[in-house]
């Protein structure tokens, strides 16, 4: 019993409870803030100013220097072009998307760390590739490829991905 008087656990749990006790607990920051009280978290849009807090899903997260961008699928971003059904026009429309956000968030197509990539027919793998190459001609970041049954929007490939902010934006 005694053990789990010392835990960080217990220890914080005691801590907080002298602090309301103490009247003091008015003065920490509240467990149920706002997204948008939420110190350091960024949620930039396509062109790096702040997304609206009414999308259900933001393309793009900043948050302690690393940029998190959501799957982007041949859809997204979409200027109402129909594409061609071809696993190199979805391709270079996602990645384009992709080199948009980072961008956007901070980062460049070098800094990219890891790329999950998932794409609705398996036999687009070697088309990936040859695309992918054009984006990464000094070799591409750590990447998972897998295939799936489906993708939104009729899309071949939807990609996200994971860097870190290599410059601020202003």
């Amino acid at each position: 019993m005694l053990p789990d008087f010392f835990t960080r656990r217990a220890f914080a749990g005691r801590l907080v409870a002298f602090l309301q006790t103490a009247g003091i607990a008015l003065a920490m920051p509240s467990r149920e803030a706002t997204q948008s009280e939420t110190v350091g978290i960024k949620k930039p849009d396509y062109e790096g100013k702040s997304a609206s807090e009414k999308l259900l899903v933001t393309p793009l997260v900043k948050y302690n220097g690393v940029i998190y961008i959501a799957g982007q699928g041949a859809h997204a971003h979409d200027n109402g072009e129909a594409l061609p059904m071809d696993i190199d026009n979805h391709i270079k429309k996602v990645m384009e998307n992709v080199k948009i956000l980072v961008e956007a968030g901070g980062g460049t197509m070098g800094s990219i760390l890891q790329i999950t990539v998932y794409l609705a027919k398996i036999e687009d793998f070697d088309g990936m590739n040859k695309v992918f190459k054009t984006y990464f001609p000094r070799g591409g970041p750590a990447r998972t490829t897998v295939a799936v049954a489906n993708l939104p929007g009729n899309s071949l490939v939807e990609i996200n991905c994971i860097a870190p902010v290599t410059k601020e934006q202003g």
